[in-house]
């Protein structure tokens, strides 16, 4: 990302949780989906409680002033509660292709939000014999895992 853009992002998440009362630092890095705000400080509970509800509708509010290019999202972390939860997504989305290519039946995770589904589903992509697809018609949908036929 340009350099100016994420100063920019960097000063409104800033000034949002100092709006907010809370004492926390922000610092960004560029990632291939787009930048990423670090959120680090005593007040970062505030944000992750609830799941982290305060966390993702910050993140919303920036995204949706901050228009990226196509396939770029702002991604906000606090206290590293994010990159936590991909990793624990990451690790149930091997262990139940796994389980799903040990059984042969399919395996459900969910319900997940977009962000939550494409880690699971770039996971999956990862195991040459497991595939994932999504189900459900709302924000929140279940992914579905299964092994992947032999060719024969």
């Amino acid at each position: 990302m340009a350099p100016k853009l994420n100063d920019e992002i960097l000063d409104f998440v800033q000034g949002a949780v100092a709006s907010m009362g809370l004492a926390l630092e922000a610092t960004i890095e560029d990632t291939r989906d787009g930048p990423r705000v670090n959120l680090e400080g005593e007040d970062g509970d505030v944000l992750i409680q609830r799941k982290g509800e305060a966390l993702l509708a910050l993140q919303h509010v920036a995204n949706s002033i901050f228009r990226l290019e196509e396939g770029h999202k702002i991604l906000i972390d606090c206290l590293g509660y994010r990159r936590e939860k991909e990793t624990e997504l990451r690790q149930m989305a091997r262990f139940l292709a796994d389980k799903a290519r040990t059984t042969g039946l399919e395996q459900e995770l969910g319900p997940l939000n977009p962000y939550e589904r494409r880690i699971v589903h770039m996971a999956v992509a990862e195991d040459p014999t497991a595939s994932s697809y999504s189900v459900g018609d709302a924000f929140m949908k279940t992914v579905i895992i299964s092994a992947k036929a032999e060719k024969r």
